[in-house]
């Protein structure tokens, strides 16, 4: 799946199916559904790549402290760029997409 197929699932009402989860809060962030995305980055606290869902999410919401809590749990620097740019980067990460 490339980036344009995944964000033409975000007129879907549910995210397709076999999903990463990564992915899958990904979409229902993208779906302002911010605390679905966040029980699946809880899910799994302590593996990086749900940290680094949990980092953004938390940048997200406003909460700086607690991202960058996140962020170094996630062993990555805090992300500069825009939501709207990080999202991205994230969603090309987890489709292996560069």
């Amino acid at each position: 799946m490339t980036l344009d197929q995944f964000t033409a699932t975000l007129t879907q009402t549910n995210p397709p199916s076999g999903l990463n989860p990564i992915l899958k809060g990904l979409w229902f962030d993208a779906k302002d559904q911010w605390e679905e995305a966040h029980n699946i980055a809880q899910s799994r606290e302590g593996e990086l790549p749900y940290d680094r869902l949990h980092a953004y999410l938390h940048r997200k919401e406003g909460d700086r402290f607690n991202a960058n809590y996140w962020y170094r749990r996630a062993k990555a620097p805090f992300f500069d760029g825009s939501l709207e740019e990080e999202w991205h980067v994230l969603v090309r990460q987890f489709l292996n997409e560069r």
